[in-house]
């Protein structure tokens, strides 16, 4: 499906063009998520009918995801103003909780649990609006955000599954086979890119799922997702900190992003990729540990919080010592 949408977004023009802030150097046509939203979708629609139980919840997942595809569609096409965006993201974020309810409580393994009270709703409407735009952020390299979604889609195909959520870990499992499958199209050197279609979607999804297996498990299923989407939300939250700090513009494209910093140094996009996403399915390896096997949760928990802190150092480290060592002519 994602190859033949490379000939008709270029027939329609819907392209990226290169340009100063640009990590390609072709015209290149966008909107290959797409088709993550037409396999998702449809798997969706056969999981409610084969887990009626399931179906609403479902719909509360998959509904609002597609709104949000829609007008990231329409911004492909001809750009949208922030505000517009940001006010679909938070109605589709708020529609999503009201149905499925906030995310109460986090378990933490054997560091104990974060009893999330009154700021439940808050916090789970920052998580849901933040994640759907990390996600876009970082879709700015061929291969990045496909091995990403892949990686966190099967983290959660798999947690969903031993929680005991067969049609969510069936839409999570399809969602992952869908990022490959576009992925295939976006590897390096990539035919067409995801572009805000595909990775607004990929990103509220993720951020979703988690909150529509039984509530008496969402505790144990968010980590699943916020580990595997931590190279992510670190590169997002320490450039968007870096960027207030200099007093900059962030609603303004850049390139200040750690995964830019290293290809701008000579990183190739195939490498950095390849780097962001064997840390995302390594951090999804690690959180579904336990639910694997339990005796092995203080374990899991102690190299779940070495990753975390390492990634993070390593991301900066790596970006800074790349940066220091740049060749005299960048890698494409």
């Amino acid at each position: 499906m994602t190859s033949r949408l490379v000939a008709w977004a270029g027939a329609l023009g819907v392209v990226d063009r290169p340009n100063a802030r640009s990590s390609h150097t072709n015209v290149t046509p966008r909107g290959g998520g797409l088709a993550i939203v037409a396999v998702t979708v449809l798997a969706a629609a056969v999981a409610a009918v084969l887990y009626p139980s399931a179906a609403v919840r479902l719909a509360a997942t998959v509904i609002p995801a597609v709104v949000i595809a829609a007008v990231s569609w329409i911004d492909d096409v001809r750009t949208l103003k922030n505000r517009v965006r940001f006010s679909v993201h938070l109605a589709a974020a708020a529609a999503a909780v009201f149905v499925l309810g906030p995310v109460h409580s986090v378990d933490l393994g054997s560091f104990g649990s974060i009893d999330l009270g009154a700021a439940a709703w808050p916090l789970t409407m920052l998580w849901i609006v933040g994640l759907t735009n990390a996600f876009n952020f970082m879709d700015g390299i061929d291969g990045i955000a496909g091995i990403t979604a892949a990686a966190a889609g099967a983290g959660l195909a798999a947690a969903a599954w031993l929680l005991g959520g067969p049609a969510i870990a069936a839409v999570a499992l399809a969602f992952t086979g869908a990022a490959l499958g576009f992925l295939s199209q976006n590897w390096p050197p990539a035919r067409i890119f995801m572009g805000d279609v595909g990775s607004a979607f990929c990103g509220f999804l993720i951020a979703v799922l988690p909150l529509a297996i039984p509530a008496a498990d969402v505790p144990r299923i968010v980590p699943v997702a916020v580990l595997a989407m931590w190279p992510f939300i670190f590169d997002t939250l320490f450039t968007l900190v870096r960027r207030l700090r200099r007093g900059e513009n962030i609603f303004q494209a850049h390139r200040s992003h750690l995964y830019q910093r290293l290809v701008i140094a000579g990183w190739s996009h195939r490498a950095t990729s390849s780097l962001y996403g064997a840390l995302a399915a390594m951090a999804a390896a690690i959180a579904i540990t336990p639910l694997l096997n339990p005796a092995l949760r203080v374990t899991a928990d102690r190299a779940a919080a070495a990753l975390v802190g390492g990634c993070s150092l390593f991301l900066v480290g790596l970006a800074i010592f790349a940066e220091r060592w740049r060749p005299s002519t960048p890698a494409s």
